[in-house]
């Protein structure tokens, strides 16, 4: 279905270029022109109003599933506070380089592209956003209203707490019920999720003709330029993952990108984390990690360290902001970093997540959702790359946490050893 999916959207990208490019040729002045546009994007309208829609149930869903099945022995405990560390470290950098990027490349600077009647503000005011509201805003005072607003980050915390509360009260016969209702609701919301994208070829037909028809084809320079920037930034990360993973893994680190060099190519040329996982796990396990750190690191990264989506959600974000002519002060894109940041956790595997993410976290800071569509055209492209790049990071993640493990197992073994020895020595005496 995806290999159709990717199939229909490249369809419907032709298309809307060939229909855009008429109604450019043929229109009498610039007025007519944005009104035929204007239809086109009544198409596009309502994919986005479909995206919307499923936000705050998909949210809420993932995560708190995710939460309430953790468990808390001492050696999840352990490998598990190790990852998180791991991944939110990999997660900032992977997002700071794409702000950087971005803003020096400008890869949406000129295309000057205006707002649809789909582009409704929300009730934050980030242009006096400082750290007091920041905070302050991120508790809700009611999930009713947060989810009504499509409020990205008071469902994040609502969610993250709900999700802690039904983890330590588990074995209660009485929540049993509530954790498999929201369990059976995440395989709903994906599939709901799945239908909606399925959608997308029409929805990015319409952005396309609609953009075309006003502003011809420079719009496609425009997809050359993000394109091109994405990728160099996409090789300047995996240059600093391996060189970090150099750092803690030695000259170990060529065996273990060989290893895996066969899931990284699966997943470049699906565009799918998942169809790598059980090559990667076996790769993996062959490279001599155990199958206890594989078995938790992996999954646990899959949700939350995914570096190359990470690079792509900010430079999809300054693209859109770039695109609308909208000036975003450093101190809003930070915030935004750090909102992107929590939300893409627990949104793996979901179709098309980081095109997702983006559309719930671009109203909080004023950036078009119908911004998003125009990079959806050529999502695939970018999807390959920053597939491949999320299953690099988890394998080098994944192997340095095993490495952490070992040592702690052999100074314990180098422990118990001496303990032994003393008392040996001591009955010899």
């Amino acid at each position: 279905m995806k290999n159709r999916l990717t199939f229909y959207i490249v369809v419907g990208m032709v298309l809307g270029v060939i229909v855009g490019y008429a109604c450019h040729r043929t229109v009498a002045d610039a007025a007519e022109a944005k009104t035929i546009a204007g239809y086109f994007s009544i198409i596009t309208d309502i994919f986005l109003r479909l995206v919307k829609m499923i936000i705050a149930p998909l949210v809420f869903a993932t995560l708190v599933s995710g939460l309430a099945g953790m468990e808390g022995t001492s050696d999840v405990r352990r490998i598990g506070f190790r990852s998180v560390g791991w991944f939110v470290c990999a997660s900032l950098f992977s997002l700071a380089l794409g702000l950087v990027l971005a803003n020096a490349l400008q890869p949406g600077a000129g295309l000057h592209m205006t707002q649809t009647s789909s582009d409704v503000a929300t009730g934050l005011n980030t242009a006096g956003l400082n750290f007091k509201d920041f905070v302050t805003h991120a508790f809700p005072s009611s999930i009713i209203d947060a989810m009504a607003r499509n409020d990205i980050l008071q469902i994040l915390v609502f969610s993250v707490l709900f999700g802690v509360v039904l983890s330590a009260i588990k074995t209660d016969p009485r929540v049993t019920p509530l954790i498999a209702g929201i369990d059976a609701l995440v395989p709903a919301m994906l599939k709901l999720t799945d239908y909606v994208m399925r959608l997308a070829p029409i929805g990015v037909f319409g952005a396309l003709a609609s953009a075309i028809t006003v502003h011809g084809l420079d719009v496609l320079t425009t997809y050359g330029k993000l394109v091109g920037s994405f990728y160099l930034g996409l090789v300047l990360l995996w240059a600093v993952l391996i060189l970090v993973g150099y750092v803690f893994l030695g000259k170990s680190i060529w065996k273990l990108l060989k290893a895996v060099r066969e899931p990284a190519m699966l997943a470049f040329s699906t565009a799918s984390s998942e169809a790598a996982y059980p090559r990667l796990t076996e790769k993996l396990e062959q490279f001599g990690i155990d199958k206890k750190v594989v078995g938790f690191t992996l999954p646990l990264g899959y949700a939350f360290n995914l570096d190359g989506s990470m690079m792509y959600q900010a430079f999809a974000a300054i693209f859109i902001a770039q695109a609308f002519g909208i000036d975003m002060p450093l101190s809003a894109q930070i915030m935004m970093l750090l909102v992107l940041m929590l939300s893409s956790k627990g949104m793996a595997g979901v179709a098309r997540g980081s095109v997702v993410v983006v559309a719930a976290v671009a109203p909080m800071f004023h950036l078009p959702p119908s911004g998003v569509v125009l990079i959806l055209a050529i999502d695939q492209i970018l999807d390959m790359g920053r597939t491949a790049t999320n299953v690099i990071g988890n394998s080098i993640a994944t192997a340095v946490i095993a490495k952490w493990e070992a040592k702690r197992v052999a100074r314990q073994n180098d422990a118990e050893n001496n303990v032994v020895l003393g008392q040996l020595q001591g009955e010899t005496k």
